[in-house]
């Protein structure tokens, strides 16, 4: 009997997850080549994601868009210096919120206004175990600056450690720790002053 450990097909015909994780390595491998088919196969399966993340960051779809895209751009440029394969997915999202904050600082006066989708709501929401309301969620995130956001949405949205969060935006530990206990301080707030307004008493036939 073989020693070789060999993937079995899921019931429902889907790649197991190691299936998958080779199934990316060689794709990134091919990518790097210059194989234009095999990265346009990466963006495909990374676009919505991405274009969540920005959206969540930027508040607002256009730049959002336009954010993905220097992303992608600047990875198939950069993309053969890539020394992990594994680590492609971590390293395009580094991209996308560089991208993000990039246009941020070019922007800043711009004021903008977008609806959350359900998706980025319940991914949020599940994760910091306290927003579960769009209206809410939008609120909260809207007092934040786009460098705060960037965190939130790394550690929450995208599930990264804090230390890889420092990591991908290049700020120190501490300063990546400060920056979410301040954005949670300010979302709490947010939380508790709209809880607090759906409680005020109706005086005199008006809304108080």
């Amino acid at each position: 009997m073989s020693g070789r450990h060999t993937n079995r097909a899921r019931p429902d015909g889907r790649a197991t997850l190691d299936e998958a994780t080779v199934d990316q390595r060689g794709l990134v491998e091919r990518a790097r080549q210059g194989d234009h088919d095999a990265f346009a196969t990466l963006a495909r399966a990374a676009v919505a994601r991405l274009d969540a993340a920005a959206r969540l960051i930027l508040r607002d779809r256009e730049l959002a868009r336009d954010a993905v895209q220097e992303a992608f751009i600047r990875a198939w440029r950069d993309l053969p210096g890539l020394r992990d394969p594994d680590r492609f997915e971590a390293w395009l999202h580094r991209l996308t919120v560089h991208a993000c904050l990039d246009l941020a600082r070019r922007r800043r006066r711009r004021v903008t206004e977008i609806e959350l989708t359900p998706i980025m709501t319940t991914a949020i929401g599940d994760a910091a175990g306290a927003i579960a309301d769009r209206d809410l969620l939008d609120q909260a995130l809207r007092r934040l600056e786009p460098e705060r956001r960037a965190v939130v949405v790394l550690h929450f949205f995208l599930g990264m450690p804090l230390p890889d969060v420092a990591a991908e935006l290049r700020i120190p530990l501490g300063t990546a720790k400060s920056r979410l206990h301040r954005s949670l301080g300010v979302m709490r707030t947010t939380l508790a002053e709209a809880d607090a307004g759906e409680r005020r008493p109706i005086r005199g036939g008006q809304l108080a």
